[in-house]
């Protein structure tokens, strides 16, 4: 692989604390809750009633009425982004660049609204009544083929399914398209749109989800001895990356640089971590051989940090296992306290906010850590927002059937 660097220049975010991503950001530093009760569904039969969903989002404002008919929600918030993503950066693709721009999305569901909506009418209207767009609404690749349609974007185009790591994965291997020289401008990240009767009802059977409903706020609450599970929320993450000669011809802003990608699997259980952060230590490892650095030169982590009783004990053991004493040293967050868990899209939210942290210096809180477990001992920055110089940020993703990812971001410094 030869030896590219590549360079984050533009971010978008559609989160439940805000349907851009200055708005989202400005509210997680402050420290505020996107999670409410769910108004989708009558969920007064469902053990969980709360989630993140995005609020006041009108598609109308980026998609044409005909085509939002056409469309299931994670498409309209794929397609809202990558507008905002482009306009963020300041890049527009035309006749002479658009074979060597590609997309890959992140996302773990799909269309899970459009197929419980069809599969409805298909049960009480029979097949006749069945859309034939129902299968380009559903798939999940169609989104990175909307904002490709959209964008006119020619160069690799696909979709990483694998459950809530998919985010981070996107951008891992759209960081080595660049690397390989398949690509010199990545559209990445990840969205999801799946607060629905279904899946809630499953994941309510695993028990996974927190049933925290009088307090909504305070349900999501990694790393707390009180944590019940996480918070199901949706929305869309995306960064735009470069090859650096590439944005510097262009004179684009450079929020920061990309320099690791890990990835590994437990090779466990279909839903349990390994309990000894193995397969999560060895994706950190990975991310940061790949950069050539140092574990005591990470300076910020944030966490995959879902609040669920199994999880946060595993990551805090994988960060030990990794960084030793260092451990103890580096500030770390967990942005699922405030926006839940975006599931297929985590990665791609987190990736922005890491990037952010780097690029303000200034490292989000963990919001509702007040009775911290005594196996969940570093430090998770539950006092507020803190400013640190910050060089180096990992980024963790990890998902059911034991699917590990990292990122590892550095600041630019100009050279």
């Amino acid at each position: 692989m030869k030896n590219t660097r590549v360079v984050v220049t533009g971010v978008a975010a559609i989160t439940p604390l805000g349907n851009d991503v200055e708005t989202s950001w400005q509210r997680l530093i402050k420290g505020e809750s996107g999670i409410s009760y769910i108004t989708r569904f009558d969920c007064s039969q469902y053990d969980t009633k709360i989630a993140g969903e995005v609020k006041d989002f009108a598609p109308e404002k980026f998609i044409p009425k005909k085509q939002v008919k056409r469309m299931d929600r994670f498409n309209h918030y794929a397609v809202a982004a990558a507008k905002m993503l482009l306009n963020d950066a300041k890049f527009e693709v035309h006749e002479k660049n658009c074979n060597h721009i590609g997309i890959v999305l992140g996302c773990g569901l799909g269309g899970i609204e459009t197929l419980e909506e069809f599969h409805e009418k298909l049960l009480k209207k029979g097949p006749s009544r069945v859309s034939p767009f129902y299968i380009p609404k559903l798939i999940s690749n169609i989104a990175a083929g909307q904002i490709a349609i959209l964008t006119k974007a020619k160069g690799p185009n696909m979709v990483t399914t694998s459950a809530c790591a998919s985010g981070c994965h996107s951008i891992g291997y759209a960081f080595s398209d660049i690397k390989l020289g398949r690509a010199k401008t990545m559209i990445c990240g990840g969205v999801e749109a799946a607060i629905t009767p279904m899946a809630v009802s499953g994941f309510n059977a695993m028990r996974a989800l927190s049933t925290r409903n009088d307090e909504p706020e305070k349900a999501s609450r990694p790393f707390d001895r009180d944590r019940d599970g996480f918070v199901i929320s949706e929305g869309c993450g995306l960064i735009l990356l470069e090859e650096l000669e590439h944005a510097k011809q262009r004179g684009a802003k450079i929020y920061a640089e990309i320099v690791g990608f890990g990835a590994s699997a437990d090779a466990y259980h279909i839903t349990a971590p390994d309990e000894s952060g193995e397969g999560m230590a060895s994706a950190m490892k990975a991310a940061l051989k790949e950069a050539d650095i140092a574990p005591e030169e990470v300076d910020h982590i944030n966490a995959h940090g879902t609040s669920t009783p199994l999880n946060d004990i595993c990551e805090t053991r994988a960060i030990k296992k990794v960084f030793g004493k260092h451990a103890y040293n580096i500030p770390i967050t967990a942005n699922k306290s405030m926006i839940g868990h975006m599931l297929g899209a985590a990665g791609g939210a987190e990736a922005v906010f890491s990037v952010l942290t780097l690029y303000h210096e200034k490292i989000p809180p963990t919001i509702n850590l007040e009775n911290p477990d005594p196996e969940c001992d570093l430090d998770y920055v539950p006092e507020g927002a803190r400013n640190k110089k910050i060089n180096y940020v990992l980024c963790n993703s990890f998902g059911f059937g034991g699917t590990n990812a990292c990122i590892l971001f550095k600041r630019y410094d100009g050279e």
